[in-house]
């Protein structure tokens, strides 16, 4: 029988830094949402930002929407993440991308920042906060951020009211936390922040850097592991999580939301 750090080792040979992205997400959404939220602090802003941004990537990955950030903002990015190897990717990608001056990978569990880590200007969390909880996320997120900085973050939300009841089933046990997003608006606002915008990403972000890579991966798995049902048995929620995306997407999805701390 495998022990937990066996399966641990599984996962993260599954989910390896080779994956373009490690959730659902694209560079078309992250440069949206920086977007949305530049034009709203250009409409008027209480505090300007400063040309030189300090910036936080909570729970970066392999820093697809790292890299996209230090593309396109002048200033220093804290890329947290706890699991070295994706770490050692966004490094490499960083440096081939001439990028490397910008980005700063950081060795460290979320759950763990803390004033000592300093106040950024933008904090940054894309399908990342769910680890710890999406309040508990935003307190993070707000505690990080200067008065009048900016914060994206998106989460997992219903988008239909009564989901059928296989994929409701599927997020009772996976995700129980699951809100719609009025409810998830209600705990920005309880944190102290304003709501800026807020977007769904599309369902070709759930697919084309994630799901069918990922689909990929599983099937060649699945032929590795013929002769052990216990290792295809933790493939499967896998799977599972994949077909209920193809069959009910309509009645969720991730919701990219961008906020400001007040000034």
């Amino acid at each position: 029988t495998m022990d937990e750090q066996e399966q641990w080792d599984l996962f993260y040979e599954i989910f390896d830094p080779s994956l373009p992205r490690l959730g659902p997400g694209d560079d078309a959404s992250t440069l949206r949402a920086l977007d949305c939220l530049l034009a709203a602090e250009r409409r008027g802003p209480d505090r300007p930002l400063p040309k030189h941004m300090r910036i936080l990537d909570i729970g970066c990955g392999t820093g697809g929407q790292t890299l996209q950030l230090a593309r396109h903002l002048d200033g220093t990015i804290v890329a947290v993440d706890n699991h070295r190897p994706y770490l050692d990717e966004l490094d490499s990608q960083a440096r081939t991308a001439g990028l490397a001056e910008k980005i700063h990978p950081c060795l460290k569990d979320m759950r763990d920042l803390n004033e000592e880590d300093g106040v950024f200007d933008l904090v940054w969390a894309e399908g990342s906060l769910f680890v710890m909880g999406f309040q508990a996320g935003l307190e993070t997120c707000f505690a990080r951020l200067v008065p009048g900085g900016l914060a994206a973050v998106s989460e997992l939300a219903w988008l239909l009211p009564d989901p059928p009841a296989e994929c409701a089933a599927f997020f009772t046990a996976e995700y129980p936390a699951i809100g719609d997003v009025a409810a998830n608006e209600r705990l920005i606002s309880d944190c102290g922040f304003e709501l800026v915008d807020e977007f769904v990403l599309p369902d070709s972000s759930w697919w084309d850097s994630y799901y069918l890579p990922l689909e990929a991966r599983l099937a060649r798995y699945r032929d590795r592991f013929a002769g052990d049902p216990e290792k295809l048995g933790l493939l499967e929620p896998i799977q599972t999580e994949i077909d209920i995306r193809r069959e009910y997407a309509e009645y969720y999805g991730y919701v990219f939301f961008l906020l400001r701390r007040p000034a």
